[in-house]
């Protein structure tokens, strides 16, 4: 269980085939790359022997994937294919959705916090993945299902940071609690939260700075702010989650592994994944750090960010 899970269990069936449609729709550059690759695969070939093993191999590499989740998925496809000993090209597809569909499902995670009040968000990434507009985005969708969310501006050193989530407040309607730029980012998560306690809130979305070039800095700086937290709320941070940029592809890897070294991070939001033929990275990333997906960013709408569904996801990339 997940403190995420209440957004699945109040959806009806036309905001559920709302989501499919953005879905389809944001993944289609995707789709096509995938599809293009898989069927150069498959081309000529009547069964699953190893020649399309190696195609398939090279196809997947080449969506941004990743090596090592690429050789998971064929062996499960390799084990399928000498068990059910017909089994032809043309089920390749269902077969592929099966077996990623399953890998993903073996990074999934039980929230031992999600009763929690307030459920204290950190939200981690470097400058330009949309870090900052994914928490207003949250915060949107939180206020729509009727949580009292308050917002931290603790990235206090890039320029503008404070101002941009302000706006995001403002336009969500929810409380974000500032101080000058410049100043100590754990004063500021301190605050945020004596806040949220005080005004029974449900949620707390905490931004922080997104500088890489330093880790040690920023594995410091993370950790004085769980710790400050946590003498307001003793086991925040609930979840940390990392905000990726999708269209970077193999770049969104390095970003992933530089972050999970410098904190430990339990969630992660993709972004950008529409107008990319990089989706794959997704599947990549999740199994390669065993973190769990839990938002992708589809465009640019307050609904365009949506609660990872990884079969949903897997059909949608490869056309099924």
């Amino acid at each position: 269980m997940s403190f995420f899970d209440f957004f699945k269990r109040n959806k009806t069936q036309e905001q559920q085939q709302a989501e499919q449609q953005t879905l389809n729709q944001g993944l289609e550059k995707s789709k096509e790359s995938v599809l293009n690759k898989i069927s150069r695969a498959i081309v000529g070939k009547s069964t699953i022997d190893d020649d399309v093993l190696d195609n398939l191999e090279e196809a997947l590499i080449t969506s941004d994937v990743g090596v090592e989740t690429t050789l998971r998925i064929i062996e499960r496809v390799q084990a399928r294919a000498a068990r059910d000993k017909y089994m032809g090209t043309q089920e390749l597809n269902r077969i592929l959705v099966e077996e990623t569909s399953a890998l993903l499902r073996e990074n999934e995670t039980v929230d031992t916090h999600a009763d929690a009040k307030p459920y204290v968000i950190m939200v981690v990434g470097v400058n330009g993945v949309g870090k900052t507009t994914t928490i207003g985005k949250l915060a949107h969708q939180f206020r729509q299902a009727g949580k009292n969310v308050y917002l931290g501006a603790a990235d206090t050193f890039r320029a503008a940071a404070v101002e941009q989530l302000c706006i995001w407040g403002e336009r969500v309607g929810v409380p974000v609690i500032k101080q000058q730029q410049g100043s100590d980012p754990a004063s500021v998560a301190y605050d945020t939260l004596q806040s949220a306690v005080a005004n029974n809130a449900d949620v707390v979305l905490i931004d922080t700075a997104g500088r890489l070039h330093n880790k040690v800095n920023l594995m410091n700086e993370l950790t004085k702010i769980k710790n400050v937290m946590q003498k307001v709320v003793p086991d925040a941070p609930h979840d940390v989650m990392l905000v990726l940029d999708g269209s970077t592809g193999q770049n969104a890897f390095e970003q992933a592994k530089q972050f999970t070294r410098a904190t430990q991070v339990t969630s992660l939001a993709i972004t950008k994944l529409d107008g990319t033929a990089k989706g794959g990275v997704v599947i990549g990333i999740s199994d390669q750090f065993k973190i769990p997906v839990r938002y992708i960013g589809l465009g640019e709408k307050m609904e365009d960010l949506q609660i990872f569904d990884r079969e949903a996801f897997v059909k949608s990339l490869l056309g099924v």
